[in-house]
């Protein structure tokens, strides 16, 4: 009789032991092909297991927190914005849970973009909680701990990736803080005798910079014009200043009348910098702007291909000018340091 009854015991766990391996590694049925799962944070243990089911999954919350409870991980079960898709076991959400493998989405901010460029590709981005759309550019700086700075290039142009319901204020912190720390890093390896006095005016330099050109070899020879322009005096004549300066009105021709109608960003009526970058500039433009080659070229004009003419003097540019640019609504004949 007792041996009986031992053996019955070790066939009723053995059956359980196998039905539970079963129902472990069995998918699980879902209402759609996939499903969003977000945990909050403090989340308790059943109510991420009843977070599973009201998400969609098809399962009993009360296995899927027994097997929370007995795996020995109920306390790594991590908060986050997780996808569960078809063929998932409840083994598969606790291995997911464990290690905090997140369904992450991603923007891309690019190098020279504009502030406007910015936000706009931000609000496209799915699954950002866009909790800044309503939000004025200085209210949007105030909220980020900015408050009194214009937004213009302080953001740092990367990938930045996201899970959902993430904070569209939060992305912008993030790229705010790289700007920042980009910027500082790029400042400590600057050349002792630039003529920019400030890390701001380094940041408004690289933005012209990144305009001007995504020809790597000759941004640092461009810096120089620049730099040498500042050095005389001398206005730095660049066209992508007028056209930020023209905002949204501008279509695409730069007139002369643009290059002689005066705002705080065009550098054909007033000498020095502008009052604000004008773009995100990235890494390479950064380092430019306070690394500038060995030069005396004060002005330089596209030659078409993506590179750029260099000429120490205004007769040489000229000439270089009506070599490049032989089409009736090329940049006046005043000196200019791009020529566009």
């Amino acid at each position: 009789m007792l041996k009986r009854f031992l053996w019955t015991v070790v066939f009723s766990v053995a059956a359980c032991i196998s039905l539970t391996s079963y129902w472990v590694m069995r998918p699980m049925p879902l209402v759609s092909r996939t499903i969003d799962l977000s945990i909050e944070p403090q989340t308790s243990v059943r109510g991420i297991a009843q977070a599973v089911v009201d998400a969609g999954a098809e399962v009993s919350p009360d296995l899927l927190y027994a097997l929370f409870r007995l795996s020995g991980k109920s306390r790594k079960l991590r908060a986050g914005s997780y996808e569960l898709s078809q063929g998932n076991t409840p083994l598969d959400v606790l291995r997911k849970l464990s290690r905090g493998e997140e369904s992450l989405k991603a923007v891309t901010l690019i190098d020279g973009w504009t502030f406007r460029q910015f936000r706009a590709a931000l609000a496209k981005s799915e699954g950002l909680k866009h909790d800044a759309k309503d939000l004025s550019d200085d209210e949007l700086m105030a909220k980020l701990g900015m408050q009194g700075i214009a937004p213009e290039g302080r953001f740092f142009p990367d990938t930045y990736t996201y899970g959902k319901g993430t904070s569209e204020l939060h992305v912008m912190e993030r790229a705010a803080k790289g700007m920042t720390k980009k910027l500082a890093a790029a400042w400590g390896q600057r050349q002792p005798e630039i003529q920019i006095k400030t890390i701001d005016e380094a940041l408004i330099l690289a933005s012209i910079i990144e305009k001007e050109t995504g020809r790597e070899s000759d941004r640092t020879t461009i810096s120089r014009v620049f730099h040498n322009r500042l050095a005389i005096d001398m206005p730095l004549q660049t066209d992508p200043t007028v056209i930020y300066g023209l905002g949204e009105s501008f279509d695409g021709n730069l007139r002369r009348v643009d290059l002689r109608t005066d705002h705080p960003w065009n550098t054909y009526t007033r000498k020095g910098l502008p009052i604000t970058p004008i773009a995100m500039p990235g890494r390479n433009a950064l380092l430019a702007a306070v690394q500038p080659a060995a030069s005396k070229a004060l002005y330089f004009v596209a030659r078409g291909d993506g590179t750029s003419e260099f000429s120490v003097t205004l007769d040489a540019h000229n000439t270089a000018v009506n070599r490049y640019q032989r089409r009736a609504s090329a940049a006046p004949a005043a000196p200019a340091a791009s020529g566009q």
